[in-house]
């Protein structure tokens, strides 16, 4: 076989072994139910979808549920006991994927299992589509640079096939799952446009996008900017307004539903003043904070709860301005944060049982190590990259577009895993051509140091934020890693 078909042949062998990687603790924890009040709505809202009821949440039965955490309430709203009450707080499109799959296998326990097996697909798909970004990302002017480009592409699928995280996050009942492939097939779609302007690959990141939009509405910042940098860097004022429009027309009805259920304009999900609230509120450090989580929940009309969530933020902005820079760095340190919070949450809550000290360290390091080394290397790989061309400022425009609302709204370490194929493919980059591409990136006089230098300082800046962030959590570590750690029974 040549390199060459062996190289075709590579996006579905590595989807294969992503698959099994992704199948085997699914399969073997079958059991599981699920842990966060984020899995708890959505599932609530797909199995209203699934039985015909609408996108509703809070029927009686759920609401009794929760009545011993927060005392609803019902006057606000025109409460129905066995429907529940219509709302925009999420955003559509993943529970109308659980609900479709709900449809095929019923609502009863097995529901879990079979939403954690299709988003077993999903996850596993991440890794070919890694490899193809990598491949229409990267430049090949040269056989050095395709085989440059080929050892990247193949470095950064397997980093993200392998990814521990993400082979574990089909567990999760969490938009991300969806969000992950949709983000980067628009992505993938827009590179496929700088080379070729066809009105298809247009029309299919536009389509990616809105639907990446209808998943998560964070993203809509860099639909817009993709907009712009196919007018303006590709001068494809047709693809433009093509992109523009079909982002339009999918998304549009949903803001007309959700607008006609508010009687005012809204937006994909009202959510803003809540995140608003939990990100300024002076008991948060500008990560999810629990308690402050659950101050507006009682408040079941969700235009109420966006106007008073974001009136309120205001207010903590206007009391203490001093808070906000610092509260934004807190958010950008905790962007980059490593990936801790899911596993001490899970640990600490007794879902896996009690794992000896020194296995339940090594799993630890297994789980921190790869975000160290991709988000270590992809600096220097991002700097190899430059000059500027019209993929590479797409890239920039994707990676601040989606950083800086979580830095002046509310972060969390995994909200970065959006990013972390794109961080795959920029270490795989810095790792397939060594220290010759170093050396010869910096001996281009000017910008080629200039670029490795601030590389370099983003470099030590991310290992100051880690070892900062391991020292101030020093003591809970050293709880978590106790005899007891397991029972700790510690909130998200």
């Amino acid at each position: 076989m040549t390199w060459w078909k062996s190289l075709n042949s590579f996006p579905l062998r590595i989807f294969l072994v992503a698959l099994v990687l992704r199948l085997v603790p699914v399969v073997a924890l079958r059991t599981m139910g699920i842990g966060l009040d984020d899995m708890f709505q959505y599932d609530m809202l797909a199995r209203s979808l699934a039985t015909g009821n609408g996108y509703r949440w809070y029927a009686y039965e759920d609401l009794k549920m929760l009545e011993p955490y927060v005392e609803f309430d019902l006057s606000s709203v025109d409460y129905d006991p066995v429907r529940g009450v219509p709302t925009s707080f999420r955003a559509p499109l993943y529970p109308t994927f659980l609900a479709l799959v709900y449809l095929v296998t019923g609502i009863g326990s097995g529901r879990f299992l079979a939403a954690r097996l299709v988003q077993t697909l999903l996850g596993a798909a991440l890794a070919p589509l890694t490899f193809a970004v990598a491949r229409n990302l990267f430049p090949s002017v040269s056989p050095e640079t395709v085989r440059w480009r080929d050892r990247a592409a193949v470095l950064s699928a397997w980093i993200v096939a392998c990814y521990p995280l993400l082979i574990l996050y089909p567990f999760g009942l969490a938009t991300e799952n969806l969000f992950f492939p949709l983000v980067l097939l628009s992505f993938l779609f827009l590179l496929k446009s700088a080379d070729k302007a066809s009105l298809a690959n247009f029309l299919l990141a536009g389509l990616f996008l809105a639907l990446a939009s209808l998943t998560r509405s964070v993203i809509l910042p860099f639909a817009g900017l993709a907009i712009l940098w196919a007018w303006f860097s590709l001068k494809q004022r047709r693809g433009a307004i093509a992109l523009a429009l079909v982002l339009l027309v999918v998304i549009a009805p949903w803001i007309v539903r959700n607008s006609l259920l508010h009687h005012k304009l809204t937006g994909i999900e009202s959510s803003m003043g809540y995140n608003l609230y939990v990100g300024y509120h002076p008991d948060s450090n500008g990560s999810f904070t629990f308690g402050v989580s659950l101050d507006l929940l009682p408040i079941l009309d969700d235009a109420e709860r966006d106007r008073v969530g974001a009136r309120q933020a205001l207010t903590f902005i206007r009391d203490d301005p001093g808070r906000f820079l610092p509260l934004a760095l807190n958010r950008l340190s905790f962007f980059f944060g490593l990936e801790k919070r899911v596993l001490m949450y899970f640990y600490a809550n007794n879902f896996l049982g009690y794992i000896p000290t020194v296995p339940f360290l090594l799993a630890a390091l297994v789980m921190f190590l790869p975000f160290v080394l991709v988000a270590g290397s992809a600096p220097v790989g991002l700097a190899l990259l430059l000059p500027a061309r019209p993929k590479t400022i797409l890239l920039w425009m994707l990676l601040l577009a989606y950083l800086l609302p979580h830095v002046f709204i509310l972060s969390e370490d995994r909200f970065h895993l959006t990013i972390v194929p794109l961080l795959a493919v920029l270490a795989a980059y810095c790792w397939a051509g060594g220290w010759k591409s170093i050396r010869e990136r910096w001996a281009r006089a000017g910008s080629g140091k200039t670029a490795l230098f601030v590389a370099a300082v983003t470099v030590m800046l991310l290992l100051s934020n880690w070892g900062w962030e391991l020292w101030r959590d020093a003591d809970k570590l050293s709880q978590l890693f106790g005899p007891n750690g397991n029972t700790l029974y510690w909130p998200y």
